[in-house]
């Protein structure tokens, strides 16, 4: 009867396997809950470190290129002499500029979980954010 009964669970576990195989990924909401190294925590059970995760843009720092067209605000400084006067000038063209978007702790986040696999693409966060 044993026999017949770890028989049974593996076809379920086959059963089971072979239907998880037909979704290509799978939907889960986690909650930061460290963010140097970063680690999710998904559905209250599941911990992920940094190491099983994929990141996305909108979910970390980066530096990218903008076009501005600025005029400082006309202010003094320096040692008082005529070339720290109060002026303003205009910041002109492509400059860099670091986008500060990395995951918070206290953060929701939509995560999707890779076919077969052990590693979650982070895809964004939910709600409010940044």
């Amino acid at each position: 009867m044993a026999d017949a009964i770890g028989i049974m669970e593996k076809i379920k576990k086959a059963a089971v396997d072979a239907q998880e195989s037909t979704k290509p990924v799978q939907v889960y909401f986690g909650k930061v809950t460290a963010a140097s190294p970063l680690e999710i925590r998904v559905e209250q059970k599941l911990k992920l470190s940094e190491r099983q995760l994929i990141l996305t843009r909108s979910v970390t720092d980066y530096m990218t290129t903008v076009d501005v067209s600025w005029e400082t605000e006309h202010e003094s400084g320096g040692s008082g002499a005529e070339a720290y006067a109060r002026h303003g000038h205009a910041i002109l063209g492509q400059k860099q500029i670091k986008v500060h978007n990395g995951l918070a702790v206290g953060e929701e986040v939509i995560l999707l979980r890779q076919q077969e696999g052990q590693k979650f693409i982070v895809l964004d966060r939910i709600g409010g954010g940044r």
